[in-house]
């Protein structure tokens, strides 16, 4: 029982330190968002960038609370765990006290060295002699042995029972954490429903500013369609005079190896923004105030905080830079086979042509005079197909 209970240490640690990397990670998102709408309040008119950070805080917190629930849930078996080790251990120093009793008892009896030297001399030959001798040899050993026995378990319980208290303490502290976070995710949904209410007495206005987000999304997607089909057109004509038939994005060898290393990253790309939150979502959704409209998005927005820079997601060449009203200047970078597309800067960095790094800064994000609003929209293609970022960036 208590091997079993010894192996089953480590892999609820792991679990519990992954739950408690979450949880860290889901506060800092809280907090960030926090500051974002802090700024975003600054503009006393209600607007729907505040409403989707709310709704991404709330999302966090219910996360947070989620992700408690599960450490509380580690801690009730570890509080068990450690109830029945110490019950086992319990019951061993019993029976270690008890069987030590009877060797000091035996001993006690025999403890004159005469009666030794007797069953010694009383043997029938010199190799029973020497047996007898080893024996009193060992048994004095064994003697030792038991009541070093008996000062470690009585260690391994003094331990257990301090982890136990310890795990108690922890429990009850997550207990009033947890209640904590259900109040403030009482208040934000309050707030929530609250924002929506006075976002529908603006109905037309949301109307017309979704009418020419709209617009702009299509001019953006039809030049970035422009670009693929004219690089793919190019890269073919390339392949053709080579003497190489290909279908799809012909790739010379470097382009093909960078294409590769891409794809090979997936999940572990690093974030187009130093810090930030996802504010809107890939693909489509209902409108977070309009009943009977759905969004769909081609890639995802990223809130972050005013002045920042958006920044290569991975190594490549700068396919284009464009200036598409509504989503500001944009920057296309080519990796290989894959494409991606960050829009909402007002100033960049790079040029057509240029070979970009890692994390390098491609531009500065708009910040909208008087709206407080920060942020960054990030699409990935592979040839015409288009990608949700969310699982090729790094989930922190």
């Amino acid at each position: 029982m208590m091997l079993v209970i010894s192996l089953a240490i480590p892999a609820v640690a792991q679990n519990k330190n992954e739950l408690v990397n979450r949880k860290k990670k889901l506060q800092r998102e809280i907090r960030l968002t926090n500051k974002l709408l802090k700024e975003t309040r600054k503009n006393k008119d209600l607007s729907v960038d505040e409403l989707l950070k709310l709704k991404s805080k709330i999302n966090s917190r219910s996360n947070l609370i989620v992700a408690m629930n599960s450490e509380m849930r580690l801690i009730n078996k570890e509080i068990t765990d450690n109830k029945i080790e110490i019950v086992a251990l319990e019951e061993g120093l019993i029976a270690l006290r008890s069987e030590y009793s009877k060797i000091i008892y035996y001993a006690f009896k025999h403890r004159s060295s005469y009666d030794k030297i007797m069953f010694i001399f009383a043997s029938e030959d010199i190799n029973q002699a020497y047996k007898r001798l080893k024996y009193i040899q060992q048994y004095s050993e064994y003697r030792k042995g038991q009541a070093i026995e008996i000062l470690k378990t009585k260690e391994k319980l003094a331990l257990k029972i301090s982890a136990l208290n310890q795990t108690n303490e922890d429990k009850w502290i997550l207990v009033s954490l947890e209640k904590q976070e259900q109040q403030n995710l009482t208040i934000e949904k309050q707030e929530q429903e609250h924002i929506v209410q006075k976002l529908q007495g603006k109905e037309q206005e949301l109307k017309d500013k979704l009418k020419k987000k709209e617009q702009a999304k299509r001019k953006l997607q039809k030049a970035i369609q422009r670009i693929i089909e004219s690089e793919i057109r190019k890269a073919r004509e390339a392949a053709k005079k080579a003497g190489n038939k290909t279908k799809g994005f012909p790739m010379t060898p470097e382009a093909l190896k960078l294409s590769n290393s891409f794809a090979s990253n997936k999940g572990k790309l690093p974030w187009p923004v130093a810090q930030g939150v996802i504010t809107a979502q890939f693909g489509k959704h209902p409108h977070p105030v309009l009943d009977g409209i759905i969004i769909n998005n081609n890639g995802i927005d990223i809130s972050t905080t005013k002045g920042a820079n958006a920044r290569a997601i991975f190594n490549g060449v700068v396919s284009s830079v464009a200036i598409i009203p509504g989503e500001g200047k944009v920057v296309m970078v080519r990796h290989g086979e894959y494409l991606t597309v960050y829009s909402y800067m007002s100033k960049v960095f790079v040029n057509k042509g240029d070979k970009i790094n890692l994390k390098q800064d491609l531009g500065v994000l708009v910040n909208e005079a008087g709206k407080s609003k920060t942020q960054v929209h990030i699409e990935i293609w592979k040839g015409m197909t288009k990608l949700n970022p969310k699982y090729w960036i790094f989930r922190k």
